[in-house]
């Protein structure tokens, strides 16, 4: 099996976070970045994931695939049914962006008080993470407790793309979770975009719960499923 990741994007926004945890937590990897910035325009504007939207994900990973791509890791989150189509279709690993958090969220849950927190910026992720983890719990016949919240306008900020913008996206996050009560008694706080990653550290800060970023999670099962 070929050892190229190709890592496909929705928005620019999460190409220097997943490189960044690459670079950390498997800096040995060949990754190929392929960004198509129109999909979170397009999923936004139709309101649904529609049968155009599912196809063209098959598309996305079999044009991987026939490049050379032993593994594909998708890092837009707001695709999860249009991505689990994709992996099977193609006969390499294709990972969701938020699948390996989720999974790593349900063991905190698990030894925890059953309940989990998850912030957003983009805000159609909020309901397509939270069919992943219900699903993802059902498998495991885990009770779990999921409270969500959206944070409008730093995704916008980041997207101005100046330093000043990029703390204002940072800030924006630690100013929800801070304010952001009903987390305070969670097992974990999930931040949902790969671009959120960034935040983490001001996050953290001010949450007493521990925080999660789907970058450092993927990456660590993208290495287990390529060794596999």
């Amino acid at each position: 099996m070929s050892e190229r990741i190709a890592l496909v994007h929705a928005t620019a926004l999460a190409i220097q976070p997943v490189s960044h945890a690459f670079s950390r937590l498997w800096p040995e990897a060949r990754l190929v970045n392929l960004l198509d910035d129109s999909l979170s325009a397009d999923r936004a504007a139709a309101g649904t994931l529609n049968a155009a939207m599912v196809a063209r994900f098959g598309n996305l990973a079999r044009y991987c695939v026939d490049n050379g791509a032993g593994a594909i890791l998708f890092t837009c989150s707001a695709f999860g049914p249009a991505i689990e189509a994709a992996r099977a279709g193609v006969g390499v690993p294709v990972l969701k962006p938020n699948e390996a958090m989720l999974a790593e969220a349900l063991d905190a849950a698990a030894a925890g008080r059953g309940k989990l927190a998850l912030l957003a910026t983009f805000e159609p992720s909020v309901e397509s993470i939270a069919g992943e983890l219900r699903a993802l719990a059902a498998a495991r016949s885990q009770p779990v407790e999921l409270v969500t919240r959206y944070v409008p306008d730093a995704m916008a900020a980041a997207n101005r793309g100046g330093a000043a913008d990029a703390e204002q996206h940072d800030a924006l996050i630690a100013a929800a979770a801070a304010a952001w009560e009903e987390a305070r008694d969670c097992d974990a706080l999930m931040l949902a975009q790969f671009s959120m990653a960034r935040a983490r550290d001001q996050v953290q800060a001010r949450s007493p719960a521990p925080v999660l970023v789907s970058t450092d999670s993927a990456v660590r099962a993208m290495r287990r499923a390529m060794r596999r």
